[in-house]
C-alpha cells in the first residue's frame, strides 16, 4: 500500500489504469481534456502491477481505473464523471495544479 501512496503522490494527477481498460481510456481522454497531463501506471504491464492492484482494493477502489488529484486518492471512474457532471473536476484539476488558466 505504501508503494501505491508514494506513486499516486508523486504526480498533480496518477491514473492506475490496466492497458485493456476502456473505462480507464476514457476518464485519461477526460482528465487530458482539459489540458492535464496525468502520469498512469498500468498494472498489466508494470513489474508489481499484481501487489499495487491488491493495495488498491484494500483502499477501497475497484482495481482500475483509481485516480489520485492533488496528491489524494479522488477514487475510481465514477467519482470522477460525477465531478464533472458536478463541473468540479476543472477545480479539482485547477487547485492540484494540474493546470493552469
Amino acid at each position: 500500500m505504501d508503494m501505491v501512496m508514494k506513486l499516486g503522490t508523486s504526480s498533480s494527477v496518477v491514473i492506475f489504469t490496466k492497458s485493456s481498460c476502456c473505462i480507464s481510456h476514457s476518464i485519461e481522454t477526460l482528465i487530458r481534456s482539459f489540458g492535464a497531463n496525468p502520469t498512469i501506471y498500468e498494472l498489466d504491464t508494470h513489474p508489481n502491477g499484481k501487489q499495487m492492484e491488491k493495495a488498491l482494493m484494500e483502499l477501497g477502489c475497484q482495481p482500475t481505473p483509481a485516480i489520485f488529484i492533488g496528491k489524494e486518492l479522488v477514487g475510481g471512474a465514477n467519482e470522477i464523471m460525477s465531478l464533472n457532471v458536478r463541473g468540479k473536476l476543472k477545480q479539482l484539476l485547477i487547485r492540484a495544479n494540474a493546470i493552469w488558466v
